[in-house]
């Protein structure tokens, strides 16, 4: 079966120079209605005063307005248009779930959906945390989650950021990590699976967001493997990219930091770090950079020529890859190149629509030197 079509990178993720116009459009706007009054007695001020006393405030009314607004260059709960509307539900795609309410520790409501393996696997298999990027809603993730079920066998939990789908509250840095800290503690209170075999996973932003918790002190060995896809650094690397001024500005100039390259650091989980080569918003030696940083004692990255910032997933080869690492995880006494107990079948997709399938063998090889700190070694897979 052929994945979905996506919407364009352009839509999903970081926002690419072209939607700039768009955004600043916005945020003159609102701006505007927030500071009219604030703007008149400036005005006055300068009738007053003069010019010099009207351009400092203009210039601390400006700049505290970029501060305040920066979440809309970052966040896009409603891109597509329905997604504060209308959240597909998992048995759209035939995949057996419950819908969650989760209360945050600032007492923040926020939607999942818990996706559950047949009663007689439920408490064996891994539990899988997917974090998803900062546009969209838990629904747009359905195909990906049905493969990730399916390929993987794992439980899914799909939890929605507060302000994203029908979470309530606004989007933050700290209130994200305050999400992902309430849907792992709605885990570990269930009684149905195995608690020692969670998969904390996070594409995009929610990699830096799964990054933060795996690195936490109160979850930091809890975390059975961390998985990062297509991640970035920080957003302050991120905003030099894209803005040649950002390179001068200090750190406490960013309402939303996302230090992962920091964060990553902590973590003592097995990592797998997942990198689109074809990736066009987050640079993919970002990814390395991650992955050379990781303290972890096991971790490994896999690249896939092919793979965009949002259709990595949809890349050949990319459930075994992940399938093959956690059953390395699990059974670490055996050689990584043991094929898993049963093949997995994997459909993907390049970005000219070209399919293909096939039954692959497991392709993760002992490295001596590699192992001999705690590493595999990194493989570039290309789509067929």
């Amino acid at each position: 079966m052929a994945p979905p079509t996506l919407p364009s990178d352009r839509h999903l993720g970081f926002t690419s120079v072209k939607s700039l116009g768009p955004l600043l459009t916005l945020i003159l706007w609102k701006f505007w209605r927030l500071c009219g009054a604030a703007i008149l007695i400036l005005i006055l001020l300068y009738w007053l005063y003069g010019g010099f006393l009207i351009f400092i405030l203009l210039c601390i009314t400006v700049l505290g307005g970029a501060y305040h607004y920066q979440d809309s260059l970052l966040y896009y709960p409603e891109q597509p248009e329905s997604a504060r509307v209308f959240v597909q539900a998992p048995s759209s795609v035939g995949l057996p779930s419950e819908n969650v309410i989760l209360t945050a520790k600032d007492g923040v409501q926020l939607a999942a959906y818990f996706i559950k393996q047949p009663p007689s696997q439920l408490g064996r298999v891994p539990t899988f945390l997917f974090l998803h990027g900062n546009a969209g809603n838990i629904g747009h993730r359905l195909h990906n989650a049905q493969a990730l079920y399916r390929h993987c066998g794992f439980n899914i939990l799909l939890v929605e950021y507060r302000g994203y789908g029908k979470s309530h509250g606004s989007p933050s840095e700290a209130g994200l990590y305050l999400d992902a800290q309430a849907a792992f503690e709605f885990l570990l209170d269930r009684r149905d699976i195995d608690k020692n075999k969670i998969i904390v996973f996070g594409r995009s932003l929610g990699g830096a967001v799964a990054t933060y918790l795996a690195a936490s002190p109160a979850y930091v060995d809890k975390i059975m493997a961390l998985i990062i896809e297509n991640t970035f650094t920080s957003i302050p690397h991120m905003a030099q990219l894209m803005f040649a001024g950002a390179r001068t500005l200090p750190y406490f100039c960013f309402k939303n930091k996302y230090l992962t390259f920091q964060e990553i650091r902590k973590v003592r989980a097995p990592t797998l770090f997942l990198s689109g080569l074809a990736d066009q918003l987050i640079p993919p030696r970002m990814m390395m950079e991650l992955y050379q940083a990781c303290s972890s004692s096991l971790k490994h990255i896999e690249t896939f020529q092919g793979g965009t910032h949002n259709g990595t997933w949809m890349c050949y080869g990319y459930y075994e890859r992940i399938s093959c690492f956690i059953h390395y995880v699990l059974q670490p006494g055996q050689q990584p190149g043991l094929p898993l107990s049963q093949p997995i079948p994997v459909s993907a997709s390049d970005e000219s629509g070209a399919t293909g399938s096939a039954l692959l063998p497991s392709v993760l090889r002992s490295d001596k030197e590699a192992n001999s700190i705690g590493q595999l070694p990194l493989r570039t897979v290309g789509n067929r």
